[in-house]
């Protein structure tokens, strides 16, 4: 049972007697001197809006697996910072696939104490997506919410008690380079190399994105001639050498020396006097997440030999 199936559960059982048979998660609690996240989250009785959310996203079937987890939980309070109407909306059995995708950007796998959350860069919540950490003068936030509380540990995982909803990307890695404004050139090659479709539905891919600027740099000419019809396959073989199968973070990327495109490139990096290159682009802006992936900002067009 996961964390969130588990805490619908404790909301379904809480009127019930810890023996009853019908109430694992309530029989579990009461062995050992740990309540499970299930109670513990229940009985703070600050998380009802939570609650109410995970009974309408219907998580009980749907998700189940073993612990520990990590929930960084939102407060009644926190959910009442969202825009008017949105928490109406989000209840709405038409919207439940959002309201999941939401409540599962708040679980991350295994038990992280507050110890080890201030040493990491970000983690991977249950979405995909990442959830980047910042700590500040004592004060640790993530993804932006600060943590008011931690290390509520249960003795199938921990909470960490957080002010803000996380909200996950709802956007493709079509829709974010179109919404950026600089990347028609690419939006445009990919069009015509057939792989638009791809970028907008599958992954999840990690995009090294050249700007049009950097697709203005080509030797005059280049450009016209790839994206004539007869050059299809060779443009998507140069757009593929911009994509990295997974998600891969900033963090990561300079741990490696290469990593391997889509179209069976090795990409050589170089970290130097905190630079980052990427087959000889510069990386000009790097994390920004889509819900299929991520995208890192490059100033010049990878073309494999």
């Amino acid at each position: 049972m996961t964390i969130l199936s588990a805490l619908l559960t404790g909301v379904l059982c809480a009127a019930l007697p810890s023996e009853s048979s019908t109430c694992p998660a309530q029989a579990a609690a009461s062995q050992g001197g740990q309540k499970d996240i299930v109670t513990t989250a229940v009985a703070a009785g600050s998380f009802q809006t939570l609650a109410a959310a995970l009974k309408a996203a219907d998580l009980v079937g749907t998700l189940q697996g073993a612990g520990p987890f990590t929930v960084f939980a939102p407060t009644d309070e926190a959910f009442a910072k969202l825009p008017k109407g949105t928490l109406e909306s989000l209840l709405k059995p038409e919207n439940k696939p959002q309201l999941v995708a939401i409540l599962k950007h708040h679980v991350v796998g295994g038990r992280v104490l507050a110890a080890d959350v201030v040493k990491l860069p970000g983690a991977a919540s249950l979405g995909g997506q990442r959830l980047p950490i910042l700590v500040d003068e004592g004060v640790v936030r993530v993804a932006g919410a600060r943590v008011t509380k931690a290390d509520v540990t249960c003795s199938n995982g921990v909470i960490h008690v957080i002010d803000t909803v996380l909200l996950p990307s709802t956007k493709s890695i079509v829709e974010l380079a179109q919404g950026a404004g600089t990347f028609q050139t690419l939006l445009a090659a990919a069009q015509a190399a057939g792989l638009a479709e791809t970028l907008a539905t599958g992954g999840p891919f990690t995009v090294l994105a050249p700007t049009d600027e950097a697709f203005a740099k080509l030797p005059k000419g280049t450009l016209e001639s790839l994206l004539k019809p007869e050059n299809k396959d060779k443009l998507a073989g140069i757009l593929k050498a911009h994509v990295i199968d997974g998600r891969v973070y900033a963090d990561q990327v300079v741990t490696l020396a290469s990593a391997r495109a889509l179209s069976g490139t090795e990409l050589a990096i170089v970290v130097k006097s905190g630079k980052v290159t990427i087959a000889g682009a510069n990386v000009v802006q790097t994390d920004l997440e889509a819900k299929n992936g991520v995208v890192h900002v490059i100033d010049a067009v990878i073309v494999p030999r």
